[in-house]
């Protein structure tokens, strides 16, 4: 049995609503009620975002046409980032550079339309109009013709697909867990100074206020290289790291592509990539680098990365140093050119100045953990192959190449 596709309209799919942004006047527009997503908040990695920006009840009153429901879908449309997707998992807002579509559900599964909108974004590229800035209108949005088939046809393929996405959200949530307990322990050992044995260690004076007795207040560049010398030959392709790769709130680095040439930051396992660019920098990106097969390969990325190693702390220690507030903030400072695009000097690190603990505190920090970045690292691949398994699916179930029609499987819950 072949399966049979109603070619249809996107704006007959449901409705589709325009964000837009309060003025930044009114700050009782600014709350903590509900999401306001952006594109620099889809990544492409996850079904649903987060978001550090949110909205308050008093929006609503005067925004609540461009509220979306749960289970919207966000497709950016403005911009290098078209065709950026995600799906609300909660009532959300969101600025004018996304189209919403709310799916009418009595005729269309709305996890089916998010997954059949991710096969069309080339296609939608290609019809942006706009000279400086691509645009699709929501007119032209709204004027697209995909092929869907019947609805119980749509609850089986979104089924298969969201069963992989559930467990690349399970996989997400245990690396947060693990990243937020990680944080901890270094603040409790390097920041509080509450390292195991510590109340049997004197504190004693030093520039920097009380520290523990055998550790030394030392400049950044005493402990850490800064893009230290590495070697990539010109020849044969190599991993590349983009800026878009890095988080901002996670350790992951999120893909690398393969290119020749060996132009850019050059880095290896055990290295931190630290953002020097406005506003790449101030938004938090930071990655820990361990995705290389051994610890002799090589990648190379962005131009705009700085290059952090160890030289007398471990790995881990290091990125978590290149993460913290006060090291950021040195940096933030040292900013320098033209408005929107300042970048870091690399004279600020020799101006850093912290406590550095002594050689047994640093061994008996890496033991604890190292595990927990290894196992970060074991679920961030368990996600590239359970990705790389539903992309290869998704067109194949999109397109009916796979006919799903008369297989028993139950509809999954909402996502």
């Amino acid at each position: 049995m072949s399966i049979e596709f109603e070619k249809v309209r996107i704006g007959d799919l449901g409705k589709v609503v325009t964000g837009k942004t309060p003025p930044t006047a009114r700050e009782e527009y600014f709350g903590t009620d509900y999401p306001f997503i952006t594109p620099t908040d889809i990544d492409g990695s996850k079904r649903h975002v987060e978001t550090d920006r949110y909205l308050s009840r008093e929006s609503k009153k005067d925004f609540n046409n461009y509220l979306l429901p749960s289970g919207a879908i966000c497709f950016v449309c403005i911009g290098a980032t078209i065709g950026k997707i995600c799906m609300t998992n909660v009532p959300s807002f969101t600025n004018q550079q996304i189209n919403g579509v709310i799916v009418d559900g009595k005729r269309y599964d709305n996890c089916f339309v998010y997954y059949l909108l991710s096969t069309k974004k080339e296609h939608i590229k290609n019809i942006a109009g706009g000279a400086a800035t691509p645009i699709v209108s929501k007119s032209a949005f709204s004027d697209i013709f995909v092929e869907i088939p019947e609805l119980i046809v749509q609850q089986k393929i979104a089924t298969i697909l969201s069963g992989y996405d559930d467990l690349i959200e399970d996989n997400l949530r245990r690396i947060k867990i693990l990243e937020e307990m990680a944080q901890t322990l270094y603040r409790e050992w390097f920041v509080k100074f509450r390292f195991p044995g510590h109340r049997k260690v004197k504190m004693v004076d030093s520039p920097l206020g009380k520290i523990p007795i055998g550790w030394e207040v030392k400049k950044a560049t005493d402990a850490i290289a800064v893009n230290p010398t590495t070697k990539v030959p010109r020849e044969g392709e190599k991993p590349f790291v983009s800026m878009g790769s890095l988080s901002n709130d996670s350790m992951l680095i999120n893909g690398s592509e393969l290119r020749s040439g060996n132009s850019g930051s050059k880095f290896i396992n055990g290295d931190t990539l630290f953002a020097r660019i406005t506003p790449c920098l101030e938004n938090g990106k930071t990655a820990y680098v361990q995705f290389l097969p051994s610890d002799s390969d090589v990648a190379f990325g962005s131009t705009e990365f700085i290059v952090l190693r160890s030289k007398t702390l471990c790995p881990e220690l290091v990125y978590f140093m290149a993460r913290s507030n006060e090291f950021r903030g040195n940096a933030i400072k040292s900013m320098s050119g033209a408005s929107g695009r300042q970048r870091v000097q690399e004279a600020c690190f020799d101006k850093y100045l912290f406590a550095h603990p002594d050689p047994k505190t640093v061994s008996m920090f890496a033991e604890q953990i190292a595990p927990i970045f290894r196992c970060v690292h074991t679920l961030s691949r368990k996600n590239d192959n359970l990705r790389r398994t539903r992309d290869l699916l998704l067109p194949k179930l999109i397109s009916g190449e796979l006919d799903v029609s008369e297989l028993d499987i139950k509809q999954a819950p909402p996502p």
